[in-house]
């Protein structure tokens, strides 16, 4: 798994490892194989309220900020290339809405970050959570990486 970051504002080497690590449990969790999730590449941006606003409004139609945007590069899981670089897409995270997001959880803003781009990394291979059952399965699979990688709830960087 490789993690392409355009800015590193908003996240040190340390978290950009664990993200590291999240995706390629996310995508070993997803069935796929070794050599598959070593050709796997995800995007991720680093990004203020203005411009998350406008990207919103510009691809959802929302007209307010956000948190967290995936664009994924398949509709199907089953079209992966069979070789070469398997781009699952790109995650865009507002740094801002972290921060305000770990002080009102309680947790570190590193901690939000990660739980932030696994959120995505999800989006990215097929996850939703418009239906309450894709909601909850979203969030099962959510509480399995975090524990995986050392940061459930209660857990700090």
């Amino acid at each position: 798994m490789k993690l392409y970051f355009e800015e590193e504002q908003g996240a040190c080497q340390e978290i950009l490892q664990v993200m590291e690590r999240a995706a390629e449990m996310a995508t070993a969790l997803e069935g796929f194989t070794e050599e598959e999730r070593e050709r796997t590449q995800v995007s991720l941006t680093f990004v203020g309220l203005e411009e998350i606003h406008q990207l919103n409004r510009t691809y959802r139609q929302v007209d307010s900020p956000t948190d967290v945007l995936s664009f994924p590069q398949f509709d199907d899981l089953n079209d992966l290339p069979e070789e070469g670089e398997i781009v699952l897409g790109d995650v865009v995270i507002c740094t801002e809405k972290a921060r305000e997001q770990a002080e009102e959880f309680g947790h570190s803003y590193e901690r939000e970050l990660v739980y932030l781009f696994v959120h995505s990394v999800l989006h990215l291979l097929g996850y939703d959570h418009m239906e309450e059952e894709d909601k909850r399965e979203m969030r099962q699979r959510e509480e399995q990486i975090m524990k995986e990688v050392g940061l459930t709830r209660e857990d700090k960087l």
